[in-house]
């Protein structure tokens, strides 16, 4: 019986094939049903998911190659209580899904990109989001949640160290 780290938890997966993509593991082992296949040869975006903090492409990663690694997904970015990241709150309010097919794949990258640049140039979103294909063309609003998203991530930071608190 093999495990892999999940969104916090520690999952069994039972015996696979090593060579079994994390993409089929999530969905058909774990029931983790918000990453999505799109293309199958990591071009759409559709299958983002975190290994270790950074954006990767669940459809080419083999089960066989993971052992202590931390993997996130969608269904791991809002708190335990359900309460959604500035990030999803935005997505949210800026009507950014159509079909929504896409959805999980770009807020996984865009997450990771305001982790690592609070506040993004149009041509920062433009280059971190570009491996993320939307069939509905929602990029203009996509933009506009990650800008909003940055502007309350900043806003609750200034917010919490007025206060005193140590962020």
């Amino acid at each position: 019986m093999a495990t892999l780290r999940v969104n916090g938890q520690t999952r069994e997966i039972g015996d696979l094939d090593p060579s079994t993509p994390l993409l089929w593991v999530l969905r058909d082992e774990l029931n983790l049903l918000g990453t999505k296949y799109g293309c199958g040869i990591a071009q759409c975006g559709a299958c983002t998911v975190h290994l270790n903090g950074a954006p990767v492409r669940s459809c080419q990663i083999p089960v066989g190659n993971l052992t202590n690694e931390e993997i996130t997904t969608v269904e791991g970015l809002a708190a335990a209580d359900g309460t959604l990241t500035a990030l999803q709150q935005a997505w949210i309010e800026n009507d950014v899904p159509q079909c929504g097919y896409c959805q999980a794949g770009q807020l996984m990258s865009a997450t990771a990109l305001l982790r690592d640049n609070p506040n993004p140039s149009d041509a920062d979103i433009d280059a971190a989001m570009s491996g993320n294909i939307c069939r509905c063309a929602t990029y203009v609003r996509i933009r506009r949640a990650i800008k909003a998203a940055a502007g309350a991530t900043a806003t609750a930071f200034y917010d919490a160290t007025a206060q005193g608190a140590r962020v």
